[in-house]
């Protein structure tokens, strides 16, 4: 094996627990796991080769966040994820009601009230998706923290980095849905 296959794992004195901590599914957060991401940012293309090694891709996102990226992910995380999507949906709408910029979200106090108020709001969907006041109030916010999302603080949550997944996905949602109207304007504009 030459020096170039090598991964010095000296330098990776913390290899166990971040992958213990990625492995299970949950994201690294800069905020909250701040000794952890100090490494794995100045190691991470030794930590790429190894996961990539391993069967993971390591996907790491410079404004404080990294998880392994699975192609064949479990039903339960799919599940989850559909939870989640809604979930942070659902808070992005609220927020933004009440004049809040969304790039703000990591400043946000989301407590039970807060989420109480979300779900009367938006009861007939919730219930229709068989969610119960209780599940949302205090199942989805502690799924969002086990997997990396969110952080219990004080009474409440508050959002981690990891939350630009959904926050980009949901704006390139609602550019997709702009975009196919404009450019069947510009085909009619253009004339023949």
């Amino acid at each position: 094996m030459s020096n170039a296959a090598t991964i010095p794992l000296d330098r990776l004195p913390s290899l166990s627990e971040i992958f213990s901590h990625l492995n299970s599914g949950k994201h690294l957060n800069r905020l909250q796991d701040h000794d952890l991401w100090v490494e794995l940012e100045r190691e991470e293309p030794q930590y790429r080769i190894l996961f990539e090694r391993l069967g993971f891709t390591l996907r790491f996102d410079q404004r404080g966040f990294a998880w392994l990226h699975e192609k064949n992910a479990s039903t339960d995380l799919h599940k989850n994820s559909r939870k989640l999507a809604l979930f942070f949906m659902l808070i992005f709408q609220h927020q933004a009601d009440l004049g809040k910029h969304l790039r703000g979200f990591a400043e946000w106090a989301i407590d039970r009230s807060v989420l109480g108020v979300i779900f009367d709001k938006n009861r007939t969907l919730l219930e229709a998706s068989e969610t119960a006041p209780l599940d949302f109030i205090e199942k989805w916010p502690a799924l969002a923290c086990r997997y990396g999302f969110a952080v219990t603080e004080h009474q409440g949550w508050r959002l981690l980095p990891a939350v630009w997944r959904y926050l980009d996905l949901f704006q390139e949602l609602a550019a997709d849905s702009v975009a196919p109207d404009h450019d069947h304007h510009s085909e009619h504009e253009g004339g023949s």
